[in-house]
């Protein structure tokens, strides 16, 4: 992590920094270039790694067993960590927002996709489709149109499935639509443990159990061939004639913008609000982001990391080595050093508490136990985080007043903004 930078560092590189040249000799162009140039090296990284899911997913397929079953969900959960750190891109730039759906969506319906308990219940007013079954189903209607899935494709996914009926919970495809094939329902509930799909799931003939383990593979190939396809497309819009760089780099003053309005979106209403206030105000371990899994205090830090990326411009990639380069940090302390100091106090005090919640569940304490009515620990950790998000926008807010540009509505929450509402 990059020390504070002093206003005496301002004209040369410092012993302890890990590198950019900073103060007033940056330029907003130089700055935009590092943005996306860490975009562009998130996103190669987000494909590698989804790469080497689909290895370990056609191992699986190819020979079920625990092992191999293991090994998909240990390649699924390194994926996430490139992934979660590209979400900051999203709110200020339209080509991620408009693509973001395709592969990160939740929550989700999964009756939509494969078997789940009894508990689970049918379809409801808001969803018709929440208990279809796909994997069970070759045919089926939908929305008053007969379906042909015999043959289940990327295509099919993607076109006829996700958000099936207009219903934004009918996820389809992407990480935890995966995630759900290679875990399964979690439930547990508020008890420790998560989703326990058994491998058999996947064998093909008699032994086969959840029924349809031939188009439950098809499936999970689809589903993962897809997210492929999806990352090399978004990879390609952040490299040089790219639409998302092209865009970005067209106008400067929009472009910080661009930087700062993911930066305070993801901060406060997404992460702070409907990702982790939201959960606890409902106490609802399916709030989680990660929920099959019980990965959700990892997708918080990587996010809250991709937050603090954005501002030190800076990003360490899965190959160990480090893009960096002009940075927002160095803008602002060119204006106003001691906002500088405090934008990157407020950042580091964030991945403070999010840190405490990652390692708090890595030490067997996971995340949906932390949502329990009642539980006074839980809620104090998953509240630091929240307050340290909260607290962090304010400094991104007095960041975009310093350097005069127009004023930013970051993304909000109910959770945050009108609690009474949640529950109306």
């Amino acid at each position: 992590m990059r020390h504070l930078k002093t206003a005496a560092s301002a004209t040369a590189l410092t012993l302890g920094l890990t590198g950019s040249v900073f103060a007033a000799d940056v330029s907003k162009e130089a700055v935009l270039t590092t943005y996306a140039d860490i975009a562009a090296a998130k996103y190669a990284d987000s494909l590698t790694t989804a790469q080497t899911l689909k290895a370990a997913v056609d191992a699986l397929i190819a020979d079920p067993s625990d092992t191999t079953l293991q090994a998909a969900k240990d390649a699924w959960l390194a994926a996430r960590v490139p992934y979660q750190q590209t979400e900051v891109y999203r709110f200020g730039n339209a080509v991620v927002d408009d693509w973001e759906g395709k592969v990160n969506a939740w929550p989700l319906d999964e009756g939509l996709i494969d078997y789940v308990d009894g508990s689970y219940g049918g379809p409801t007013d808001e969803n018709e489709f929440a208990a279809l079954n796909v994997v069970a189903n070759p045919t089926f209607t939908l929305s008053g149109e007969e379906i042909d899935a015999t043959d289940i494709t990327p295509d099919l996914l993607s076109d006829t499935l996700h958000e099936a009926d207009g219903v934004e919970a009918n996820v389809a495809t992407g990480y935890h639509a995966i995630e759900f094939l290679l875990w399964g329902q979690d439930l547990n509930g508020h008890e420790a443990g998560a989703g326990a799909r058994p491998y058999t799931d996947y064998v093909q003939g008699e032994d086969c159990t959840g029924g349809n383990c031939d188009r439950r593979a098809d499936y999970l190939s689809a589903a993962t061939n897809l997210l492929i396809s999806d990352l090399e497309w978004i990879t390609a819009q952040w490299e040089d004639g790219g639409e998302a760089r092209t865009t970005l780099m067209d106008d400067v003053d929009a472009g910080i913008v661009a930087m700062l309005t993911g930066m305070g979106s993801l901060s406060y209403g997404e992460q702070a609000g409907e990702r982790m206030r939201l959960g606890l105000m409902l106490n609802d371990p399916e709030e989680e982001h990660d929920c099959f899994s019980d990965n959700t205090h990892n997708s918080h830090y990587y996010d809250g990391l991709g937050i603090q990326n954005v501002y030190l411009g800076e990003y360490a990639r899965i190959d160990g080595s480090v893009v960096e380069g002009a940075s927002l940090s160095d803008l602002v302390a060119a204006t106003d050093a001691d906002l500088d100091t405090e934008m990157q106090l407020k950042l580091s005090a964030t991945m403070r508490a999010l840190g405490q919640i990652k390692t708090t569940a890595e030490a067997g304490f996971a995340y949906d136990q932390m949502l329990e009515r009642g539980n006074v620990d839980g809620e104090r950790l998953v509240m630091g985080g929240v307050n340290a998000l909260i607290d962090q926008t304010g400094s991104i807010e007095r960041v975009v007043s310093v350097l005069e540009l127009d004023q930013i509505d970051f993304e909000g929450s109910d959770s945050l903004d009108d609690p009474d509402a949640v529950f109306q």
